[in-house]
């Protein structure tokens, strides 16, 4: 009696109200949706790349062309899309730029793969002839780059530029690279034998709103958008001495609640004094090194002020503590942790200038002309704050591409030339590959063209034409031929001097091939929602896919 079991209702595992796909469906979901976000960013590639406007849930405007910005502003409900998105914020944390070609190629090459899924490869198969052909390209693209003389500025200037070529702020040409270049050349330092640029910390971007753009500079220092704590106190000095602490001069409270009982009148008195003694002591300590500038992050009392004028010291007080390490850093100093411990090691000469000034309608006090600091501001000017904002991340970019050159000093072609290279390498290589894996091992050669194809695009260009004549060049091994972005026309990179970090190039190539296998690895899609009436009781389980109510 076997037969019986076939006649029963179907086990049913799964909650009906759960939305599963399976197989080659979810494939195909994933990777439209992988597709769609690729063609968001797909029009921001290149110099003449369209701008993108996004409206946050606040109504506040973004405007910006720069991938990583664009997705990190869109609302994604698909988790296909969501783990694109999670490519760009890779890319620009690892290595800064490059975002938007991470996703085009991510994007490209689940759609090369496709087909070989309908043609009933095993995903397995693709994603192992995908690896493949990443070592082989790059391989080759070690081979193309080639080592770049740091101390030579005009050469590095051209890698930026290639690299602000494609953001909004290219109009302002010369400005932004040397911004860049002034920064990352400032707070790079040797330790232990290592590079170390460490622009987060010690390369402080400060918008003000109002002047024009021209008008923004490296400082050779630290501005800090604060202003002195006693009108009297001096606001341009030369050549200060400058103290730092982390301590309060203003007398402590008990941590817990004191009770003092007085019994004579003069206690009371004698208690005031002390107070007044603790921080008259304290000031003495700071003003027996004769500084002109004493910076504390804590406060200052009203009383410690009236000592600290008397003795002529100008102060600040509360301070951020990031923006102490680079005063720290810009002037020499050291960060004192209480009075008693001051010596004269840890006053910092090195500042040439200490000045407020007023702009707009703040104060700023600048600590300017240091003696090779080893930290800066960046002072961004410009007429509106969403356009501050789009300079400050093409500035973003800028600084990390000049670190990564200065960090490891390859180049690459860019304009497309790479792909168009690693393209035609592959597909000679793919002639030795035996078996099933030759095909996908080939169509990673056609989707890496996209970067070529897509700048011709956005130029306006004859694409067919434009990629036919790419591929004749580069057959005969002309490696550093593209496109130029401008004209949409043929050139060579290296005439054009269109660079780009070697590391950029890599780790976009990486980031995009195992991210597309890993989509394409994925064959069950289960989206989990409860039934009304369970939400409210069960509430732990089984949640959290994609119909909850944010997504």
């Amino acid at each position: 009696h076997e037969h019986e079991f076939t006649m029963q209702a179907p086990v049913l595992v799964m909650n009906e109200s759960v939305k599963r796909e399976t197989g080659a469906a979810a494939q195909l979901a994933n990777i439209s949706a992988a597709k769609a976000v690729a063609d968001i960013v797909r029009t921001t590639l290149g110099p003449r790349s369209m701008l993108k406007m996004l409206l946050d849930p606040m109504g506040g405007i973004v405007m910006t062309n720069d991938g990583h910005a664009i997705l990190r502003e869109i609302d994604v409900k698909h988790p296909a899309a969501k783990s694109m998105i999670e490519l760009s914020r890779a890319q620009d944390e690892e290595v800064g730029d490059g975002t938007t070609s991470v996703i085009i190629l991510a994007g490209e090459m689940l759609h090369v793969a496709e087909p070989l899924l309908e043609r009933k490869l095993h995903p397995t198969v693709i994603t192992q002839s995908f690896f493949r052909a990443l070592k082989s390209a790059l391989e080759h693209a070690e081979s193309m780059s080639f080592p770049v003389d740091i101390a030579d500025r005009s050469s590095l200037s051209k890698i930026v530029s290639t690299c602000v070529g494609t953001k909004f702020t290219t109009r302002f040409g010369r400005l932004l690279v040397d911004l860049a270049l002034d920064a990352v050349m400032t707070v790079s330092r040797e330790v232990d034998g290592k590079k170390e640029i460490d622009i987060k910390k010690y390369a402080k971007v400060e918008k003000i709103a109002g002047g024009e753009l021209e008008h923004s500079r490296v400082l050779k220092g630290v501005m800090i958008n604060k202003d002195v704590t006693h009108p009297k106190m001096r606001r341009k000095i030369h050549a200060p001495r400058v103290i730092l602490l982390d301590c309060p001069l203003e007398y402590k409270k008990g941590e817990s609640q004191t009770n003092v009982e007085i019994s004579k009148e003069g206690d009371w008195e004698a208690l005031l004094r002390a107070e007044e003694d603790w921080i008259k002591n304290a000031v003495d300590e700071i003003l027996l090194f004769k500084p002109d500038v004493v910076l504390t992050e804590k406060g200052i009392s009203d009383l410690a002020q009236h000592f600290l004028v008397k003795g002529g010291a100008t102060a600040l007080r509360r301070m951020k503590k990031t923006d102490m390490n680079r005063i720290a850093r810009a002037c020499g100093g050291t960060i004192v942790h209480r009075t008693s411990e001051l010596k004269e090691s840890d006053v910092g000469t090195d500042c040439g200038l200490f000045q407020v000034e007023k702009i707009g309608d703040e104060y700023f006090t600048f600590m300017v002309d240091c003696k090779n600091p080893k930290a800066c501001t960046v002072l961004l000017r410009g007429p509106s704050k969403d356009m501050l904002n789009e300079v400050e991340r093409n500035l973003q970019d800028a600084m990390q591409v000049a670190r990564n050159v200065v960090l490891e000093p390859k180049l690459l072609p860019g304009g497309g030339a790479v792909e168009m290279s690693v393209a035609s390498h592959l597909r000679r290589e793919a002639l030795a590959v035996e078996g099933v894996y030759k095909w996908p091992f080939s169509v990673v050669a056609d989707a890496l063209e996209v970067i070529p194809r897509t700048l011709a695009q956005n130029c306006g260009a004859d694409v067919v034409r434009r990629l036919t004549e790419l591929r004749a060049k580069h057959a005969t091994g002309e490696s550093t031929w593209g496109i130029n972005g401008e004209t949409g026309q043929l050139a060579d990179m290296k005439e054009l001097g269109v660079w780009e970090p070697f590391v950029v190039k890599t780790q976009s190539y990486k980031t995009a091939i195992e991210a597309a296998c890993m989509l394409l690895r994925i064959d069950d899609v289960v989206a989990g929602a409860k039934k009304a009436g369970e939400r409210k009781s069960g509430g732990g389980g089984g949640g959290g896919g994609q119909e909850d109510e944010d997504g």
